[in-house]
């Protein structure tokens, strides 16, 4: 990978980008009372857009992006990420579902994902979950100037194997800032030392996608849902991250205090 294509941020882009990303994480905070038994997936989308259009004055970034056509991916259970809302799916007790968003702010974009539990979750379902938080944080933890990218798959692939649970590789991470999928490419697996060196100033996102089965998928027939070919239960966790002069900074960080999950300095 040639590093002249790798965007290098000043602390005024960072600045702007740290707001995008500020709305997108309070869109994640805003939406968790609502992910109960009984809603849609459809129901989520519209609270979703009508808070970051009518509230925060923001622009939804997956509308219309390459021709998806709502505000939030809804990832229920086996789907791994880019679930379509849709009026028919109606979330139920013991799912797990990822909400990815995206907004844009003054031309900037921010991007996140969380996890939410519908109702008391598999014992199976909570460690997966609980899992692939962990590995996210561990791949972010090894984010520092003169790392790699390599090093921080290594971190994420070594939480997964760890507990028996695979990482899917045909999705990964992505550079953001002034265009929504930018480089570097963020894979979620590698080795140590291998890869782009890291620099002051990159911006991307570490969203690894975890399964509790095997780490092969399926994209369905509508283009966009990619499902676990085994149908077992995957989650995916994501935040936006720079690369600072001495470690990284979180830029998608929770309006809340959730205490079941670790924080990341």
């Amino acid at each position: 990978m040639s590093r002249k294509k790798v965007p290098i941020n000043t602390q005024e882009d960072i600045a702007k980008a740290r707001e995008a990303a500020r709305l997108a994480a309070d869109v994640l905070h805003m939406i968790a009372p609502y992910v109960q038994a009984g809603i849609t997936t459809e129901e989520l989308d519209r609270i979703c857009h009508d808070y970051i259009v009518d509230v925060q004055r923001a622009i939804p970034a997956n509308v219309g992006y390459c021709g998806f056509t709502k505000t939030i991916c809804a990832s229920v259970n086996h789907v791994i990420c880019h679930g379509i809302p849709s009026p028919g799916k109606v979330l139920k007790n013991g799912d797990i579902i990822n909400i990815d968003v995206a907004v844009i702010k003054d031309g900037w974009y921010g991007d996140t994902s969380r996890m939410y539990f519908v109702g008391p979750p598999s014992t199976l379902a909570r460690r997966l979950v609980y899992t692939t938080y962990e590995a996210m944080r561990a791949g972010i933890m090894q984010v520092r100037p003169g790392a790699t990218l390599g090093d921080i798959g290594h971190a994420i692939q070594t939480v997964a194997h760890r507990e028996g649970f695979s990482v899917v590789r045909e999705y990964c991470g992505h550079g953001i800032g002034k265009i929504y999928h930018d480089e570097p490419q963020v894979l979620h697996y590698g080795s140590p030392g291998q890869g782009l060196k890291l620099e002051p100033g990159m911006m991307f996102t570490i969203e690894p996608m975890i399964n509790a089965g095997k780490r092969h998928c399926k994209q369905l027939a509508d283009g966009w849902t990619v499902i676990t070919k085994d149908r077992s239960l995957s989650a995916q966790w994501e935040h936006m991250v720079v690369v600072t002069e001495d470690g990284f900074e979180v830029l998608t960080q929770w309006p809340e205090h959730m205490p079941e999950y670790p924080t990341i300095p």
